[in-house]
């Protein structure tokens, strides 16, 4: 089974550049093109959060325009820059989101089951899994001890050292850990926000972020440091299970670069006379 993860595209809307320089929507548009283009597809596409950059109706339809060419089933969870109801008046048709309270869900359809998290506190940068979220997933987690299973969310249950981005974390980590140790299932915990790759071991198992598929934060580790958006190349994730050999997990960047060339170069008696 193969999972594409996107993350954090901030789309806004047509016609619109994030922050006066970012052109989300072609960003996204390229990012959708390369994955509809791997050989062979993802099974399913993963969207760990800011799907847009104000939560408004407007911007999830233009979302939703611009994921349309992804043939494979495609499940979104919300960002700190989105809002739940439109949010589940744009994507609630698809059949998996619930209908009401939190944009949280499983999947059962797959090799590997899919559980969503919703971090979002409405009008913060942070995000919260407070006791009701924490023993829904511990709840979800019992129904099917045996099977491997990623857990999706947007806000990181880690510090990462860029401090700015630490302040607007996640609470509630700490019961959220106890919960993952209890279930070893579980093969990997995919999230956004970081706008980079960062990795850790975490309560029995790996925890990590994906690049954005438009702007990355800049990796600044000096404490105090502001933030700051770069143009390094955009990016997505791979997560790639086969039985009997766990999940391995690939991080590409999206771009035109030169290549594929062949490692060897051709032999006297191959090259054309």
């Amino acid at each position: 089974m193969i999972v594409a993860q996107l993350s954090d595209p901030h789309v806004v809307i047509p016609g619109a550049l994030l922050y006066g320089r970012v052109d989300t929507a072609a960003f996204l548009s390229r990012a959708v093109a390369e994955i509809a283009r791997l050989d062979p597809l993802p099974d399913v596409t993963v969207l760990t959060g800011d799907l847009v950059d104000k939560g408004e109706p407007v911007e999830y339809d233009h979302l939703r325009r611009l994921l349309a060419p992804l043939a494979m089933p495609v499940f979104v969870i919300p960002g700190n820059h989105d809002a739940r109801e439109p949010l589940r008046a744009a994507f609630g048709g698809d059949g998996y989101l619930p209908g009401e309270g939190f944009l949280q869900y499983a999947i059962d359809d797959y090799p590997v089951r899919l559980i969503a998290l919703d971090t979002l506190v409405p009008g913060e940068g942070g995000g919260l899994l407070c006791a009701e979220r924490v023993a829904w997933l511990d709840h979800m987690l019992g129904v099917a001890p045996e099977r491997p299973t990623l857990v999706i969310m947007h806000h990181p249950p880690f510090a990462t050292g860029i401090e700015r981005m630490d302040r607007s974390g996640l609470r509630g980590a700490d019961q959220f850990a106890a919960v993952v140790a209890r279930h070893p299932q579980i093969e990997r915990v995919l999230c956004g926000h970081l706008h980079r790759a960062i990795d850790r071991r975490f309560a029995g198992t790996v925890a990590g972020t994906a690049p954005s598929t438009a702007h990355q934060i800049r990796l600044n580790l000096t404490p105090g440091a502001p933030l700051s958006l770069m143009f390094e190349p955009p990016g997505y994730q791979l997560h790639v299970w086969r039985e009997g050999g766990g999940l391995v997990t690939h991080t590409a960047v999206i771009g035109d670069w030169p290549g594929p060339y062949p490692l060897r170069a051709a032999t006297a008696e191959s090259r054309p006379s």
